[in-house]
């Protein structure tokens, strides 16, 4: 009579550790991995400014590791609006970006929310353009003519604002909905008359000819920098979200007393570089940038603006509250985090 013999027991661990180990990658999340480290996936800086600086000298990196995270940088097309797709789809988790888009975002139930709020500055880097042939010479002219905006966006607020400051009923306007890359081909084909426009896009049409009849400095705009934070990913690590916005300060604080070291940061020469007038006024302004605070009721007023506007004009077709918009990292926080972050104001 034979006897089954029973396996042994090393053999039941050598079949069971890889169910383990892909249990263990599986329960990680999506900014986690296998090891426990905490993936930030934050929108690639270019070749300026604060991001690109902290990226080239991996000071994110090494403010992060005590907390088990790490940066991943995103590549991404020009404007927030552009990407709000990939904060669905869990692909970026953090950006800068300005009040109108993420209002714009929130009415399409994308989960984001606002972190921290960077006063004026700036305020000569967008605006509107008109096509050197168009007869365009002041807002008032645009009646009547085709207007490329990057939707429920930045672009859209300018053009909007400028339109009320200067009594032109919005509907005697065609807003042409094209995101930055889009409507930059659209300009400089003459397909529209006009661009409203943000930052590297605009300056670039600029130099190349393009008309400038309106600034965010001349129209009063009230849309503020701010940093944006997938909300998921606040909630679950207001640690991180706090470590990354302090070190953001740290390096704008840096920027303002060196803001040469700020530009040409990875590229010195080729498309990516700034030259000559345009060089010089990028690093004008980096010694005018402002550190970047949690949201006050200050800012919470200048959001209720453009919320306003927006609604007015049917971009949005609900009312957004402040509340819904910030996010309230500093209740999430101990009061050694909170100590670590500049008040700003």
């Amino acid at each position: 009579m034979f006897r089954t013999r029973r396996p042994h027991r090393w053999r039941h661990a050598l079949v069971l550790a890889p169910v383990v180990a892909l249990l263990a990658a599986c329960g990680s999340g999506s900014t986690g991995t296998g090891s426990g480290e905490v993936v930030l996936k934050v929108v690639d800086p270019g070749n300026a400014g604060p991001l690109a600086v902290g990226k080239r000298d991996g000071t994110f990196d090494k403010a992060l590791a005590p907390l088990h995270a790490r940066v991943e940088w995103v590549t991404t097309t020009p404007g927030f609006s552009s990407m709000l797709k990939l904060f669905n789809t869990r692909e970026l988790d953090v950006s800068d970006a300005a009040f109108s888009p993420v209002v714009g975002a929130l009415s399409k139930d994308v989960a984001v929310r606002i972190v921290s709020v960077s006063d004026p500055a700036g305020k000569d880097q967008s605006g509107i353009l008109a096509a050197p042939n168009a007869g365009i010479h002041s807002v008032a002219d645009l009646a009547g003519k085709r207007v490329a905006v990057n939707p429920a966006g930045k672009g859209e607020y300018i053009l909007l604002q400028a339109l009320a400051q200067a009594g032109v009923p919005a509907d005697q306007v065609t807003r042409v909905p094209l995101q930055q890359k889009d409507a930059a081909t659209a300009f400089a084909t003459g397909k529209v008359d006009a661009w409203a426009s943000f930052l590297v896009p605009y300056q670039e049409a600029k130099a190349n000819g393009g008309v400038e009849i309106a600034t965010e400095q001349s129209i009063g705009s009230k849309d503020n920098t701010v940093f944006v934070f997938r909300t998921e990913v606040a909630d679950k690590h207001p640690d991180i979200a706090a470590k990354f916005l302090q070190t953001v300060q740290q390096l704008t604080t840096q920027q303002r007393g060196n803001p040469a070291d700020f530009q040409n940061v990875f590229d010195k020469t080729g498309p990516r570089a700034l030259s000559g007038p345009r060089l010089t006024d990028a690093i004008r302004l980096g010694g005018e940038a402002t550190v970047p605070h949690l949201p006050t009721d200050s800012d919470a007023a200048d959001l209720a603006t453009i919320v306003k506007l927006f609604r007015d004009n049917g971009v949005i077709s609900r009312d957004i509250t402040a509340g819904d918009i910030f996010y309230d990292l500093k209740s999430k926080l101990t009061p050694e985090q909170l100590a670590g972050l500049q008040p700003g104001r």
